[in-house]
This record gives C-alpha cells, structure tokens and sequence, in this order.
C-alpha cells in the first residue's frame, strides 16, 4: 500500500511537533497558607527538543509586596524544587544545585549556600513536572519528598 507524499510529510510533522517542547510559559503556583505567600515557577523552554529550560520565581505576598528570582536553569531533568517551612517564618525552594530563602514580610529571596540552611524544616511540596512533562506543584499529601540524585 503506496502512501502519498504529502500524507506522509503531515504525518512528520505532527510527530516532530508532538516531541518538541513548546515555548510558551508553564506557570505553577500554591499558596502558603501559614506565611501567606503565593509561589509561582514559571518554566519556559529553550530547546525545542532537549529537556532544558528556565526557571523564574515569582513571589507575591498578603501585604502587596513581590519579587521575581531567576533560579538556575533546568539543564536536563534538574527542574525539581522541594518547598520547605523554616523557622520564622521563612520559605526554602531547594533545587538540585540552589537554594532560595523567601522572607514573608518583604517577599525577598536569597540565595544560600545548602550548608547554611535549617535543618528543621517541614517539606510541604514540590514543583515538578508530572508523568506527561507537564510543570505542576504537588503538595506534601499528593507525593512525599523526593530526595535529589548525587551526580
């Protein structure tokens, strides 16, 4: 059975068009409840056919302030970020190679070195993407913490 040409070119395309990563901004969010703090990663990609993107986040607390943080790129399946409550307070979205300290009062970030971090923190999710690659949140109760591979 001959297919014809121009079957077979659209056939191409909606498969080369299925693999590829669109450049359109994947927004995720929660609200922290206790801290008042709304948390969104935008994931945007820069490689239509590799798993690479960038990563900003977005902070808007209860009293109207607001920040925005460039955090390090996902350069190949290293976009996770684990969102921990610290003491007073204090918000860590911890990824495989930073660490962001998020104050609820003025909504700044920080960027911190893994060992001046608390470690009695209380995990209470991550932003991740999902079983089709889509970027979400999952919160604490959805899946338990994931620890981060050693490369």
């Amino acid at each position: 059975m001959k297919v014809p040409l121009w079957a077979a070119v659209f056939g191409g395309v909606v498969l080369l068009c299925v693999g590829c990563n669109r450049n359109t901004p994947e927004p995720a969010a929660v609200e922290i409840g206790s801290t008042r703090l709304r948390l969104t990663i935008v994931r945007m990609a820069t490689d239509p056919f590799l798993q690479r993107f960038n990563l900003t986040l977005n902070v808007e607390g209860a009293n109207g302030c607001s920040s925005s943080t460039e955090l390090f790129p996902d350069t190949g399946y290293a976009g996770r970020r684990n969102v921990y409550l610290a003491l007073k307070g204090r918000v860590y979205v911890v990824g495989q190679y930073d660490a962001r300290v998020i104050d609820p009062q003025d909504c700044q970030t920080s960027l911190r070195e893994f060992r001046h971090l608390d470690r009695d923190v209380i995990f209470i999710g991550s932003f991740d993407q999902d079983e089709e690659k889509r970027w979400k949140y999952f919160s604490a109760v959805q899946r338990a913490e994931l620890p981060f591979e050693k490369r």
